[in-house]
């Protein structure tokens, strides 16, 4: 499955009909519908700056992500894509990605973005009954999810969904049996996500108030095992902590990411990598989509952030981003990246407890083992 990371251009569509209580993301309810024409020409023009900067790329993967990009007209989508060809080469073969909520799926949108050029669609179910979707407050039942993931089968030649497991009073063999219903509607790709409680959202509220009870380490354990063996079972091991797939049927636009490729951030809250003349920049833009608007308008992108990485910078995000794939990273081009060796004692001293493994091609790897505390395989490297 490893290969060249290529490059990558991330769109983000900023606005929800309601914000859901455990989400932390860059999405804003209007109680106004934006105007797409005026946002469709600032992406269009922020496109076209972070082009001239990046002259000569052939774009491998597009992913329209949000807030729900489903929201948008087809020819919104339409305009963004036609931008992205105008300034970029575009591969033959794409991979062009659009988020969907089930409650905002309708087949003949649908159609349309298949006709704008959408050729894989990931909707965001969380989950297939109809108690925790109320409870995450979500604005769809299970029976739309289900009708949504057979519109999306028809329409699209891929398809992904999501689901969140660590929910109050799930149990492994509940959550097992839940996701063996999700691999039965027959997505290539399913994205699982631990519910976790961030800072500053509504959950965060209800939890240190005792309102919210999560499931305890050890059953956050066992329902991580469950979906380890449930998904491999079926065909779709892990290729990366959270996703599973099929193999050829990974999100190519997210390998992007993992394998620390180039990629470009445009739209609000937006983050992109940039391998320009002096090296490796992080960039990101402005948050507010009516602040980035103006931004946009005014001096052709939203870009608040343009930082130089040094090495260990580098290093560091190829570490926290590769270690997250089955395949794990080349140490060779991290000792290019870093410009510095991983420390061997710290190395032996994770292959000894069983957390990390040396491939025979000269990539290192977690292990199972690892994966269940990657965060701090990660921190024991890059110290």
């Amino acid at each position: 499955m490893s290969g060249e990371p290529g490059f990558g251009v991330y769109v983000h569509w900023p606005f929800c009909a309601a914000k859901c209580p455990y989400c932390d993301f860059n999405s804003h309810v209007r109680h106004q519908p934006p105007d797409q024409a005026r946002y469709a020409a600032a992406f269009a023009r922020e496109i076209a700056t972070t082009a001239d900067r990046t002259p000569g790329r052939t774009v491998s993967s597009i992913f329209l992500g949000g807030g729900t990009p489903s929201l948008m007209a087809p020819a919104t989508v339409g305009s963004i894509l036609d931008a992205i060809a105008a300034h970029w080469s575009v591969a033959p073969d794409a991979e062009v990605t659009l988020e969907a909520n089930p409650s905002s799926v309708e087949a003949e949108r649908f159609r349309g973005y298949r006709a704008a050029g959408v050729n894989r669609v990931s909707l965001g179910v969380q989950a297939l009954n109809d108690s925790d979707l109320r409870a995450l407050g979500r604005l769809h039942d299970a029976a739309t999810a289900r009708k949504a993931i057979e519109t999306a089968r028809a329409t699209f030649p891929r398809l992904s969904f999501d689901l969140i497991y660590a929910r109050p009073g799930q149990t492994p063999e509940g959550w097992a049996a839940e996701l063996r219903e999700a691999l039965s509607l027959a997505a290539d790709h399913l994205s699982l996500y631990q519910l976790t409680i961030e800072d500053g959202t509504p959950f965060a509220a209800l939890h240190r108030a005792g309102k919210l009870v999560t499931p305890d380490e050890d059953t956050a354990v066992a329902l991580y095992a469950a979906t380890l063996d449930t998904t491999a079972a079926a065909g779709l091991p892990a290729y990366e902590i959270s996703n599973h797939a099929r193999p050829g049927a990974e999100c190519r636009h997210n390998l992007v990411y993992w394998r620390y490729g180039e990629y470009a951030g445009i739209g609000p809250g937006a983050h992109g990598r940039l391998v320009l003349h002096d090296g490796r920049h992080a960039t990101a833009t402005e948050k507010m989509p009516e602040a980035w608007l103006a931004r946009v308008e005014d001096r052709g992108d939203g870009l608040i952030v343009d930082d130089l990485l040094n090495p260990e910078e580098e290093g560091d995000e190829m570490l926290l981003m590769g270690l997250r794939l089955a395949e794990g990273i080349d140490l060779e081009r991290y000792r290019e990246i870093a410009r510095r060796k991983l420390d061997p004692e710290q190395l032996a001293d994770l292959v000894s407890h069983g957390m990390v493994e040396r491939t025979v091609d000269g990539r290192l790897r977690a292990t199972r083992a690892g994966f269940f505390v990657l965060d701090a395989v990660v921190a024991d490297l890059a110290a």
